[in-house]
């Protein structure tokens, strides 16, 4: 009985989660576009698989691998050793993040619109070895309880520059692969290490030293993913106009197709997409199984739970996949196509603003991150007063994101001009802030939220005549990620300045 009701409470969580979308989207077709779109009833349908798989993974992930993965954690902590550390931590963030619904949602819409000059595998894999790498790091920063800070002005440095020369191909796409690392798999179980080492070192500062390990899984596949834009398309050159507004819409539309037919007609089609699934998922499970059983060398403590749990992942993720197709992606270009035929832009505006932020408020990763940081600043920080701040953040960069695509401006300078001045505000903002500011703008972006923002600048690139899909199409998630971090750091410092005792104490 219990299981059961854990799974409707879980379930419930779901369609919360969704539930701003469908409040917005309700209220913008009844009010402003005062007519039904094609095809409702399988975006209905999609969305009533959404809620169904994202409830039956984070089922599946409570029962199989957070609680393994929470206990190995805690078996290498106490064991004190570095190196073994850093190869767990490296092994976790890649496992992660190779198996994160929103990523392969991104890098598949990616490799279509490019026509299969990125490659969509290949780029999971690059993104997920940055995560990796950035986790080991991530542990040794806490272990020598080192700021936070100078990691990140010197990374966003680099990633400025990097923006600088990468071709406008990537640049968009680069920023989202960044901005999609931190989410349903990822924030969790990367957070719980952080927070884990730091209250069990003496010395440490949960607020100061166990947050950030999100922040820089944001950073580094940014950098890693435009040199990848820089080999494929300055070294490797193809024909030009291989990839254009018109093509890039033909290969979304033969995508959504394939996926309906695949999902909705052939069971055959159906085992074979649950086979790529189960190998999607591979990876974590063999990382967790490899330590518990050749490191550690216990048994798996409740192994038909975590069996149970396991398989729970799996087919969760393949539903998840397959709903937002149907569902998700059909609502967001379905939405782009037609506030731009209502020849007023202000109610495109309006809607990217009104999606950002309903969409934020109930992003469960930041109920979480909002919680864990009210604790661990004793009070001095309110979780709601943190959840305002992110959701206007977030609502401004989409809303700043969608003038960028209606203008076809160059995203570099959005770009390079956004971090410029985080980088500002790192350096003026109280420094027990700035872990937790940073984190906030990686969990910003959920497992819902990241399809549909997605599918909405490829809707409205390819409804804008003169518009690039893979250029201009990409980049909504990067602004999403950028601006939360502006309102965190604003809002500290402002607090400081009225009441510079409390911000010291902090």
């Amino acid at each position: 009985m219990k299981p059961l009701l854990a799974f409707w409470h879980t379930l419930r969580h779901s369609f919360n989660n969704l539930l701003p979308i469908i409040l917005v989207v309700g209220v913008f077709q009844a009010l402003v576009i005062r007519q039904v779109p094609d095809g409702l009833v399988g975006m209905v349908i999609g969305l009533g698989i959404v809620v169904f798989g994202v409830a039956i993974f984070l089922q599946g992930l409570e029962l199989g691998i957070f609680p393994v993965g929470k206990n190995l954690s805690n078996s290498f902590a106490r064991r004190g050793s570095l190196p073994l550390l850093m190869i767990f931590g490296f092994s976790l963030g890649f496992a992660a993040v190779i198996a994160e619904p929103a990523l392969i949602a991104v890098a598949e819409q990616a490799e279509s619109i490019s026509e299969g000059r990125i490659n969509a595998f290949t780029l999971r894999l690059l993104v997920a070895f940055s995560v990796g790498l950035v986790v080991a790091l991530g542990v040794v920063r806490t272990l020598l309880g080192q700021p936070l800070h100078w990691y990140m002005i010197i990374g966003y440095l680099l990633v400025v520059t990097v923006t600088f020369f990468a071709p406008e191909e990537i640049v968009g796409l680069a920023y989202d692969s960044g901005g999609v690392t931190t989410n349903i798999v990822t924030v969790p179980l990367i957070a719980a290490l952080g927070i884990g080492l730091a209250t069990s070192i003496k010395g440490r500062n949960a607020l100061a030293h166990g947050f950030g390990l999100v922040a820089l899984a944001v950073m580094v596949p940014m950098i890693a993913v435009q040199f990848y834009g820089i080999v494929v398309y300055t070294l490797f050159p193809s024909d030009p106009g291989l990839v254009n507004a018109a093509g890039g819409m033909a290969q979304v539309k033969d995508v959504d197709t394939a996926v309906q037919t695949n999902a909705g007609s052939y069971m055959l089609g159906m085992l074979k997409d649950l086979a790529l699934m189960l190998r999607d998922v591979l990876p974590i499970i063999a990382v967790i199984l490899f330590f518990q059983y050749a490191v550690i060398r216990k048994k798996l403590p409740y192994l038909q739970r975590t069996v149970i749990g396991f398989s729970m992942v799996i087919i969760g993720l393949y539903a998840f996949v397959v709903g937002l197709k149907l569902g998700l992606f059909p609502v967001g270009t379905s939405m782009a196509e037609q506030l731009i035929e209502l020849d007023n832009l202000l109610f495109v505006y309006l809607f990217a603003f009104c999606i950002g932020f309903a969409t934020t408020m109930a992003e469960p990763a930041l109920i979480a991150i909002g919680e864990q940081a009210e604790e661990a600043a004793n009070g001095k920080l309110a979780g709601s007063h943190i959840r305002l701040l992110v959701a206007g953040g977030v609502a401004i960069g989409i809303t700043i994101g969608v003038h960028r695509i209606i203008t076809g401006d160059s995203i570099h300078y959005y770009i390079m001009g956004g971090y410029a001045l985080v980088i500002l505000l790192t350096l003026l903002a109280p420094k027990f802030i700035v872990p937790l500011a940073f984190d906030l703008g990686g969990v910003t972006t959920s497992e819902v939220t990241v399809p549909l923002v997605t599918a909405l600048g490829i809707g409205l690139a390819t409804q804008i005549e003169g518009r690039n899909v893979l250029i201009d199409g990409f980049g909504l998630i990067a602004f999403a990620s950028i601006f939360p971090i502006v309102t965190v750091l604003l809002y500290a410092i402002i607090m400081e300045h009225f009441n510079p005792a409390k911000g010291a104490s902090s």
